[in-house]
C-alpha cells in the first residue's frame, strides 16, 4: 500500500521538499484537551511568551478538564494568561468536562469537527484545523488561514495568490494535504519552530 510520501514524491513541487527534509510525519497528541489548551495559549502572542505561559500553567495546574473548570481566574492570571484567555481555557475545559473527548471527535468528519470546536468561545477555525492535524492526525487538511502555509505556497509557486487560488492549487496534493502542509511550514524555519511548539504539550 502506498504511503502519503510515495504519492507526493512524484509531485514536482512537494517531491523536492521530501528529498530535502525527509519523510515528515503527523504525530497526533495523546491528549487532545492539552493540545487545545496549548493552541489557545499561542493565539496572538510571541512564541517565547506562549512557552513561558505554558510552562507556568503546566507546572501549577493539572491540565485536565475537571481541574481547569474549578481553577480560579486569579491562578490562571498568575500563570500569565490574560483575562480573555483565562476565559477561553475555562470554556474549553467546561466543554470537555461535560461533552467532549477525543473519541467523540474521532467519530466525526473534518468539517463536523471544525463546526463542533468552533462553537466553543475562544476556538476559531485556525485553532480547530490545528486540532485536525495535531490532535486527530487527519491526512487531508489544508489550513489556508495559517500565515506559514500562505508564505510557503507563495515561496513554492513563486507568485502572489489569493487564498482561494491557494486552495485550488493544493487540490493537487489531495488526499494528503496535511503532509504537504508540513513541508510548506518547513520552508520557513521560524514557522517550523512555531509548529514544533504547537505539537509540544
Amino acid at each position: 500500500m502506498s504511503s502519503p510520501h510515495d504519492v507526493l514524491e512524484s509531485d514536482p513541487y512537494i517531491g523536492p521538499l521530501i528529498e530535502r527534509y525527509g519523510r515528515l510525519g503527523l504525530d497526533p497528541a495523546e491528549d487532545m484537551f492539552q493540545r487545545l489548551v496549548v493552541a489557545i495559549l499561542r493565539q496572538q502572542v510571541s512564541m517565547a511568551s506562549a512557552e513561558a505561559t505554558r510552562e507556568r500553567l503546566f507546572e501549577t495546574v493539572e491540565i485536565t478538564p475537571e481541574t481547569l473548570v474549578t481553577t480560579d481566574e486569579t491562578t490562571l492570571r498568575e500563570c500569565g494568561l490574560s483575562r480573555q484567555k483565562a476565559g477561553y481555557v475555562r470554556n474549553v475545559a467546561d466543554a470537555f468536562a461535560s461533552t467532549y473527548d477525543r473519541a467523540y471527535f474521532e467519530s466525526l468528519d473534518d468539517e463536523a469537527v471544525i463546526d463542533e470546536l468552533t462553537t466553543i468561545k475562544g476556538v476559531g477555525e485556525w485553532t480547530a484545523r490545528m486540532q485536525l492535524l495535531f490532535s486527530l492526525g487527519r491526512p487531508d487538511v489544508f489550513p489556508v488561514g495559517d500565515l506559514g502555509v500562505r508564505k510557503g505556497m507563495r515561496a513554492l509557486f513563486g507568485d502572489e495568490m489569493s487564498r482561494g487560488e491557494m486552495v485550488d492549487r493544493a487540490e493537487r496534493w489531495a488526499p494528503y494535504r496535511s503532509y504537504a502542509t508540513l513541508y510548506l511550514w518547513r520552508m520557513d524555519e521560524d514557522v517550523a519552530t512555531a509548529v514544533a511548539e504547537v505539537t509540544e504539550a
